[in-house]
Parts: structure tokens; C-alpha cells; sequence
């Protein structure tokens, strides 16, 4: 990389301001991210921790499946928009259907309605925010210089995370003061709503055509649908740098889906330690930590990529997550669990911020979009298969914590990393083998 890329996330921050367009975009993300954060907790926390609505490790993955599945299959379909229609136009549109739905969801509970109707649109709301981030990062580098992007990338997705989980702390504060009922879940996802009117207010401003697409069109044939969404797997695929980041990604995504479920199940027993509350606030310190790895993988990997290039920043992140899965989180200690949690969402967020490095530097415009429905795809299907197959392991019916059978899906998503890392590996060996060793170049393809 050139020295401009080599001097972090403090000075591409700086640059930003400068850069036309760039702080409307950023303070775009903001609200949305601490929107969906916000209204996110707020429904986990009811559904996850409520008497009245906590379900077992089988109601727990089906509602899982729910929100996170459907957009799953149809994202790479809804990305083909992104590479097709005015970025600055979808966004703002996406916004008011957003705002809508919260405001729906809120309806729902004030009139106790049931658990599924619930979800449904909750759905809804989770697709059109994943949406709405994958539009946000296709859009990145037409608001910033090539030679700004990995280090700009770095700070803004993960002050983009951070700001979700102070979202989702001000959604836990409201469930811990008034506790977890529909009630006090309303009040927190009607404040979310805000996150969503401040997003569609924002992307207005944009002119249009200043977020891409580089070719857009309004329509095309309904045949060309399905090609669309194969061309996004195909680009992951002839994209080495891509590839060995996305399988990165999805054990990740294995692993923290089996966490997710463990660490619902431990709390719920209540806490064994002076450290980590049991219940929801015990939930909200653990996403803190994880949110605290992630602010320092936004400083760390603008540093480690020019230095160990993508390769061995992936390996060595995912390296990491295999020893924390495996000393830490194997003993299900609540105190160690956050240590982990903070390990973890370093390594993860690490491995994110290289795979979306690569999808915006690696690959053409008029594909990013397709290619970041691929992540998302990867990104909710690894999760949710990891709870569906953790519930099965420990008990579909079960509402205590199995410890042995516990024990065997935490190495199973330590399995997952240490195999991703192999996998990483060879691809970075394989690609690199005709050519000169690693070096820090504008587009390393190692």
C-alpha cells in the first residue's frame, strides 16, 4: 500500500472531512447503526430474557431463522438494486420503509401481540438494515480516495458497530430499569425510530448519481435476476482476497452463533460470578466487550494490513479466535466469557474489516453491490445454522445449560476457526506462489 494507507484510522478520519460527501455519509450510518441497535437489543432482550416470551433452545434458533434467514435469500436479488439504481435514492427510500416498520413493530407490542407476529416484522425491519449497510458500503468509495479506503473502512465500519452497541446499551438500560416486558420494549423500539427518520433525512442530501452506481439503470429483464445473483458468488470466487476473507467471515459467524446460544442459556441460570450480572444486564456487558474488540480492530488493522498484507492478517486473526474459543469460552466462566467476548470481537471484526477491504478495492463497481449480498448471505446463514445445530446438540426443549453438550459446540466453533485459518492459508499461498512474496502494494491480491 502507499504511505498515505500506512498512517491509520486517526489521519483517514481527518481526511474524511474533507472529502465532499464523506461526513453526510458517515453521519448516516451513525443513526442508522444506533438505530438498529437499539431496536435490536431491545427485542432480543424481551424475547431472549421475558418470562412470558423466553422460549427454549429450539424457539430460540427458530427465531433466529425468522428475522435473519429470508433476507438471507433474497439479498443478493435486492443487492442487484444497489448495482442498478441510484444508491442515494434506495437509501432514502429504504429509510421510510424502515421507520415504518419500527413504528409497526412498537404497535404490536403496545397491543400484546403474539411472539411470531412480532418477529415477522422484525424480519422486515433486519432486512431492510442490512440493506441499508450493504448499500453504505458499496457507496463508500465514491465519497472516498482509493488510497484512503482500507484505513477509512476500518474506522467507519466498526464506529459504526460501537455506536450499535451504545444503541443496544440504552435499549438494555431501559429493560433493566423498567425490566424485560412489552412495555418497556416498546418505549426502547420507538425511540430506535429516530435512527431510521435521521438516516432518510441524510441520504435526501445526496445528489443523484454521487453514490453510484458507475452505470445505473432503472430496470432490467426479470431473466436477468438469478444470473445477477451467481455473478456475485462468481466474482467471490475468481477474487482470491475475497474468497479467503469470506470464509474467515462465516466461521466467525459459526462460532458466535454457537456463543450467542451458550451465553443466552448460562445467563438465564443466573450469574456464578461477582463480575457478570445474570439476565439481560449480564447480556448488555458481554455485547460491550465485544463492541470494545471491535473498536480496537479499527485501530489495529489499518496497521496490520500494509505490514502482514491480507493473508496473514486473517490467519493470525482467526488464530487468535481458535485459542480464545478454546481456553476461554470452553469452561463457560461468566468472568472469562467477556474476556472472550472482547478476544473475539477483535479477531472477528479483524477479519470483516479485511473482507470488506478487498470486496471495495478488488471488485468492480458495477458488482460490489451483488458481492456484498454474498457477505450478508454468508454472514446470517453461518449464524443461523450455528443456533439451529448448537440447539439441536444441547436440547431443543432444554432451558438449562448441558454442560458437556455445551462443551462439544464450543469446539466445534473452535474447529470451524482453526479450519478457516488453513483454508485462508492455502488460498494466500496458492495465489502469492507465481509471483513475488507478500508485499504491501495499492491492491495486494494475496
Amino acid at each position: 500500500m502507499t504511505r498515505a494507507e500506512r498512517t491509520g484510522a486517526v489521519d483517514a478520519l481527518r481526511s474524511v472531512r474533507h472529502e465532499p460527501g464523506a461526513p453526510r455519509l458517515v453521519a448516516l450510518r451513525v443513526a442508522s447503526q444506533f438505530g438498529d441497535g437499539m431496536f435490536q437489543a431491545a427485542l432480543g432482550g424481551a424475547i431472549l430474557f421475558d418470562p412470558q416470551r423466553g422460549g427454549d433452545p429450539a424457539a430460540i434458533a427458530a427465531g433466529f431463522a425468522v428475522l435473519l434467514l429470508p433476507y438471507s435469500l433474497i439479498g443478493p436479488f435486492a443487492a442487484r438494486i444497489l448495482d442498478r439504481v441510484d444508491r442515494a435514492t434506495v437509501l432514502a427510500r429504504a429509510g421510510i420503509v424502515k421507520s415504518l416498520l419500527i413504528l409497526c413493530a412498537t404497535g404490536q407490542l403496545v397491543a400484546g401481540a403474539s411472539t411470531t407476529a412480532v418477529l415477522i416484522t422484525a424480519l422486515a425491519v433486519v432486512g431492510v438494515s442490512r440493506f441499508v449497510l450493504a448499500g453504505l458500503s458499496a457507496s463508500l468509495p465514491h465519497v472516498v480516495p482509493v488510497r484512503s479506503l482500507v484505513a477509512t473502512n476500518a474506522a467507519l465500519v466498526t464506529v459504526g458497530a460501537v455506536v450499535s452497541a451504545a444503541g443496544a446499551s440504552v435499549a438494555v438500560l431501559v429493560l433493566g430499569l423498567v425490566g424485560p416486558s412489552d412495555r418497556a420494549t416498546a418505549l426502547a423500539t420507538a425511540v430506535s425510530a429516530v435512527g431510521a427518520v435521521a438516516a432518510t433525512l441524510l441520504a435526501r442530501g445526496f445528489a443523484s448519481g454521487r453514490l453510484g452506481p458507475g452505470t445505473a439503470s432503472v430496470s432490467a429483464p426479470t431473466s436477468r435476476v438469478l444470473a445477477d445473483w451467481v455473478s456475485g458468488f462468481v466474482a467471490v470466487r475468481r477474487t482470491p482476497s475475497v474468497a479467503a476473507a469470506l470464509v474467515g467471515v462465516g466461521a466467525h459467524r459459526v462460532a458466535f452463533g454457537i456463543d450467542t446460544l451458550v451465553m443466552v442459556l448460562v445467563l438465564r441460570e443466573g450469574a456464578r460470578s461477582s463480575v457478570l450480572p445474570s439476565g439481560v444486564a449480564g447480556f448488555g456487558l458481554t455485547v460491550g466487550a465485544a463492541a470494545a474488540g471491535m473498536f480496537l480492530a479499527a485501530l489495529a488493522t489499518p496497521v496490520l494490513l500494509p505490514r502482514l498484507g491480507r493473508t496473514r492478517t486473517v490467519v493470525g486473526a482467526l488464530v487468535l479466535a481458535t485459542l480464545t474459543q478454546a481456553t476461554l469460552v470452553v469452561g463457560l466462566v461468566p468472568d472469562l466469557l467477556i474476556l472472550a467476548a472482547f478476544l473475539l470481537g477483535f479477531a472477528g471484526q479483524t477479519v470483516k474489516l479485511t473482507a470488506d477491504a478487498a470486496m471495495q478495492t478488488d471488485i468492480d463497481d458495477d458488482t460490489r453491490g451483488r458481492v456484498f449480498g454474498v457477505q450478508d448471505t454468508v454472514f446470517n446463514v453461518a449464524f443461523v445454522g450455528a443456533v439451529a445445530g448448537a440447539a439441536l446438540v444441547i436440547g431443543p426443549g432444554s432451558t438449562a445449560v448441558d454442560t458437556s453438550a455445551a462443551i462439544v459446540c464450543v469446539v466445534t466453533g473452535a474447529v470451524a476457526y482453526a479450519a478457516a485459518a488453513a483454508i485462508a492459508l492455502r488460498i494466500g499461498v496458492r495465489t502469492s506462489r507465481p509471483t513475488t512474496p507478500e508485499a504491501p502494494s495499492p491492491r495486494p491480491h494475496d
